[in-house]
């Protein structure tokens, strides 16, 4: 589901960008020197991407380095390999899945896609990308699991990942959840069966999307008005200037 306004960025600055930040921290966690963390005890939300999200995406993954390109897309990707990626993502068969920070910038996110070929009609394949700031947070975990359950209540059966035998963070998720792996030298992959979709697997992830949906909202609602006192602040500053300037 999409929004007017998602791809808006930031812009909080002086006093109120400072108190803005204070209450989003006790709201949504700490972002504190370019590091993104969640709250204790709390997990993220994660929110379905659209077509109106493609230069958020692009920013995402143009912001990996060279290695962690390599990790995702099994070689070192240029800008406009990245591009062309990005052109080429088809939101009407796969679903992109992300994670933002409480600036609504995207620091994780994951592409679950859907075979194109009629006799794996039942098959899909799951890629992910964390931003450096935002890891060890478990939010390629949970994104993972996120798309299990998605991948299950649209009738996929096996899903199947395709890594780097180096990429020991995203084989180490896949084997935890009780896939497959197997390596043929500098590839891996796992395979990993899912159980039938069943009303509660449905109704769990219509509440989750509802709830991600909510909390995308507020942290949008919230980002506008500390923007809006961030400019009056900006105002007030070069009101105090000019008549500092005509005073005699």
């Amino acid at each position: 589901m999409e929004h007017p306004g998602d791809e808006s960025e930031p812009s909080v600055s002086g006093k109120a960008g400072k108190a803005g930040n204070d209450l989003e921290q006790l709201q949504f966690g700490q972002q504190q020197s370019g590091r993104f963390s969640l709250l204790p005890g709390s997990s993220a939300s994660i929110r379905e991407l659209g077509p109106r999200h493609r230069k958020r995406i692009a920013r995402h993954l143009l912001a990996l380095d060279g290695h962690d390109r390599y990790l995702r897309f099994g070689y070192i990707a240029s800008d406009e390999q990245v591009h062309h990626y990005v052109d080429g993502l088809n939101f009407e068969r796969d679903d992109i899945l992300g994670i933002h920070d409480r600036r609504l910038q995207l620091v994780a996110m994951a592409h679950l896609a859907y075979s194109v070929d009629r006799n794996l009609a039942a098959c899909a394949e799951f890629g992910v990308s964390v931003l450096s700031a935002a890891r060890g947070q478990g939010l390629g975990q949970q994104l993972f699991e996120r798309a299990l359950r998605h991948a299950r209540n649209q009738g996929v059966e096996q899903l199947f990942i395709h890594a780097l035998s180096e990429n020991t963070p995203m084989l180490k998720i896949a084997r935890k959840a009780g896939a497959r792996v197997e390596r043929d030298g500098a590839e891996s992959r796992a395979y990993l069966r899912l159980p039938p979709a069943t009303l509660d697997s449905q109704l769990g992830e219509l509440i989750e999307e509802k709830l991600a949906e909510a909390d995308y909202r507020l942290r949008r609602q919230a980002k506008q008005f500390w923007d809006f006192l961030a400019g009056l602040q900006e105002v007030r500053r070069g009101v105090r200037a000019g008549r500092h300037k005509s005073s005699p």
